[in-house]
């Protein structure tokens, strides 16, 4: 991969080569088992090779929906919960301004969180606005984006009818069965489909993600383009000295053997913040299974270096770090020079934002390694749309290794059904009486 590069020298005095390389007959052996669709989970393998066998009609057709939707609004409203939407939000904070989206309408999100004032808030800025809004689902009942949904749709048909609100509606479901598919039909929406062998978290390159970017102004083909050079490294082999993605894998998993049972994601880029996002939730629901798994959490730095600093230099060292690095910004600003030296940055005058940031990202390193907190790194070259694509398949085959590594199934998350079964019981759903 061109795009992306994995270092963990940081991790050495923690995990010897020896250690890694022993790990390797494994690896092998669950390397197989993954191309082959032998081992568990093996029904929702449909990500591993989306990059080179997504046909060229559904990227046409996600195509032709975003010109039909972008060009009759300017607040465009993507509805879902977990892996229906942190994908498609990552890429587009990731590739946007700070402030907004300037090549495309602005981008709303709603159906990840039941906030009467959040989605009354939401209502309330769309009022002046030309609308469009994506659903999606795959079982289409999942309940914050079904009420949100049900709030969005009502708006739409007061807003602009019945007829009206057709044309501005698009439904990303299963593509044979379900109320949303049904509902999709009957009223004639646009429609874009989530393959049957693709799970939530693993949905990044489907529709369900390249969809909201496109609508974004997002380049989904050097998306894809990136991600393919990433299959394509990362599907030949899995020796350890050249997978990437795999030596990830076993460093976290050694480093959790060895009692480091939480995972600092750490990125210095607000760009990088929803990217954090959905990592923790494809390495939480994949790995957190049986009484195990390392806990993901994220940090912001180097804000969060003031608040939570303390704790990772001296607290309870129970956790490494994973630092994501964009190595060539976008721009590049300059310090000016001041009147005075009042502020204590005279010496840095002339220098980058960025220069300085790298600093305090190789301090940071450098301090915690002292503090026995080791770390890995993954570097992107530049924030583009390639490399966005590298990194989504990166994280995804790293994952998938881990949890196999660890002898659970990464790709379901039957955990996540406990509080719905508890919650349903509590507001009288319909068949849910018995767990009263």
């Amino acid at each position: 991969m061109d795009d992306i590069t994995f270092n963990d020298d940081n991790a050495k005095s923690f995990v010897s080569d020896k250690e890694i390389a022993a790990l390797q007959p494994e690896i092998d052996r669950l390397h197989v088992d993954l191309e082959q669709g032998q081992g568990a989970g093996s029904d929702c393998l449909g990500w591993l090779h989306l990059p080179s066998e997504t046909p060229a009609t559904t990227m046409d057709a996600i195509e032709s929906t975003r010109r039909k939707v972008s060009g009759q609004c300017n607040a465009f409203v993507c509805i879902g919960i977990g892996g229906s939407f942190l994908g498609a939000r990552a890429g587009i904070s990731f590739l946007s301004s700070a402030f907004g989206n300037s090549r495309g309408p602005e981008i709303f999100y709603a159906g990840q969180n039941l906030d009467s004032d959040y989605h009354s808030d939401l209502l309330e800025r769309l009022v002046e606005r030309d609308v469009c809004i994506n659903v999606i689902s795959k079982s289409g009942t999942s309940t914050e984006p079904s009420i949100a949904f049900r709030l969005l749709r009502d708006f739409m048909i007061k807003k602009y009818g019945k007829e009206g609100s057709r044309e501005r509606i698009v439904v990303t479901t299963d593509a044979k069965d379900g109320p949303l598919k049904r509902l999709a039909d009957e009223e004639g929406y646009l429609s874009l489909v989530i393959p049957d062998n693709v799970g939530g978290r693993y949905s990044v390159l489907t529709p369900v993600g390249l969809f909201p970017m496109a609508v974004a102004g997002i380049d989904i083909r050097a998306v894809m383009e990136g991600a393919l050079k990433a299959e394509k490294a990362l599907s030949d082999s899995a020796d350890l000295s050249k997978n990437s993605a795999y030596r990830y894998a076993a460093n976290r998993h050694l480093l959790f053997r060895k009692g480091k049972t939480i995972e600092l994601f750490a990125a210095f880029q607000p760009s990088l913040e929803h990217i954090s996002e959905w990592w923790k939730q494809l390495a939480g629901e994949s790995g957190g299974k049986e009484g195990g798994g390392i806990f993901p959490a994220s940090v912001q730095y180097t804000a969060d270096l003031h608040s939570l600093g303390q704790w990772v230099q001296e607290g309870n060292r129970i956790l490494f770090e994973t630092f994501l690095w964009v190595e060539n910004p976008t721009r590049r600003l300059k310090i000016p020079e001041g009147a005075g030296g009042e502020d204590g940055v005279g010496y840095l005058a002339g220098k980058t934002l960025d220069f300085v940031s790298e600093k305090a990202y190789k301090g940071a390193v450098a301090a915690h390694l002292e503090g026995e907190v080791p770390s890995l790194a993954v570097t992107l070259k530049e924030r583009s749309a390639q490399s966005l694509g590298q990194l989504f398949y990166f994280f995804e085959r790293a994952v998938a290794m881990a949890g196999y590594l660890s002898k659970v199934n990464p790709f379901d998350q039957p955990g996540v059904e406990s509080y719905k079964r508890n919650m349903f019981t509590l507001l009288k759903k319909p068949g849910y009486e018995k767990d009263e």
